[in-house]
């Protein structure tokens, strides 16, 4: 952390790759100096610096914002651990660096999700005790302003049993820290809310989770957005796709609902204006763009992993969660966690 002038307290350093997600470099740009305007953090941005001047003001980076030179790009369609062993000198590779060696806080990276957990685990390394860490991604739960947090979402798809213990108990102090529960409750991810089901992993996992406090037992994919638990945990296959299927509903859904609300002729036509608005408004905590990221638990450094169609408001939204995530310890809280017994 770096000392603000004129503060009491330092201020976070987050790390942004700005060339990682679909609308990079401009929206990663520009997300990372509104981030830099709108909160108490200073921005490392990775990228080539010719690329970069073309999307700052003046061609300069603004107070707040460094440059943080990195010659090559990792490509949505890279295959992750390639990319990272043979593109050394990736803007996502240096950002994973600059947490490491202590001239970043935090890292922010919205492009190929392998790659930035691959940059993350090699160059952070993982706190001890880790077998693997985990992709903990925020679902919002329509109408109660309460979210479970699912994992893994992709980071490990064939864990061992007891990882997902491990899992549980990262999943547990990551709900204190982000969402404030003071005791929350788990749940296994399985075909089946009975016990005993589910395959050979499930079962073995279900018999290890019994020493987590607060495990609740198993749930189901219609679970994930009734709040059903607190946080759920399953392998990365699993959990990936269940995250893209959600994604897809959702979004097919919202777009019936307009579709009809919005249908010209219709009898309640004169009234769409003001439904439409108050659907985006009830929908807005839904949007990827609103939740932040995900946090990468498990790795040695605070690590944010935001959507690939990031926003520049994604962008911000991600270096807030990075930026909490500093100043609530959680590394620090993690590590506790996976020693302790809850």
């Amino acid at each position: 952390m770096s000392e603000a002038a004129g503060a009491a307290a330092p201020v976070p350093v987050v790390a942004v790759d700005a060339m990682g997600g679909d609308r990079a470099p401009a929206e990663i740009v520009a997300g990372a100096l509104a981030a830099a305007d709108r909160l108490d953090v200073e921005i490392l941005l990775a990228g080539p610096p010719d690329v970069l001047a073309r999307h700052l003001p003046g061609g300069r980076p603004p107070a707040g914002v460094t440059l943080l030179p990195a010659a090559e790009v990792v490509a949505m369609d890279d295959e992750p651990a390639a990319a990272i062993r043979t593109k050394k000198d990736a803007s996502v590779v240096r950002c994973a660096e600059a947490v490491r060696d202590g001239r970043a806080d935090a890292m922010v990276g919205a492009g190929n999700t392998g790659a930035t957990m691959a940059a993350a685990l090699l160059r952070m390394g993982r706190i001890r005790g880790v077998q693997r860490p985990a992709i903990a991604v925020p679902l919002p739960v329509p109408g109660t302003g309460r979210t479970t947090l699912l994992l893994d979402a992709g980071a490990t798809v064939d864990p061992e049993p007891e990882w997902l213990v491990q899992w549980a108990r990262l999943g547990r102090e990551l709900a204190r820290l982000r969402f404030g529960i003071a005791e929350p409750t788990v749940g296994l991810l399985s075909n089946g809310e009975e016990p005993g089901k589910g395959d050979e992993l499930r079962k073995r996992a279900a018999a290890l989770l019994g020493e987590v406090k607060g495990f609740a037992g198993n749930v189901e994919g219609r679970d994930l957005l009734r709040g059903t638990t607190d946080v759920v945990v399953t392998d990365g296959f699993t959990g990936n796709v269940a995250l893209k299927a959600l994604e897809g509903a959702l979004a097919g859904l919202a777009g019936l609902v307009l579709g009809v609300v919005g249908e010209p002729g219709a009898p309640w036509a004169a009234h769409a204006a003001a439904l439409q608005s108050a659907l985006l408004a009830a929908a807005a905590p839904l949007l990827p763009d609103n939740t932040g990221g995900a946090v990468l638990a498990g790795v040695d450094g605070v690590c944010v992993i935001s959507h690939g169609s990031s926003t520049a408001e994604a962008i911000v939204n991600a270096v807030r969660v990075a930026r909490d995530g500093v100043t609530a310890r959680t590394v620090e809280r993690l590590a506790e966690a996976v020693r302790g017994a809850g």
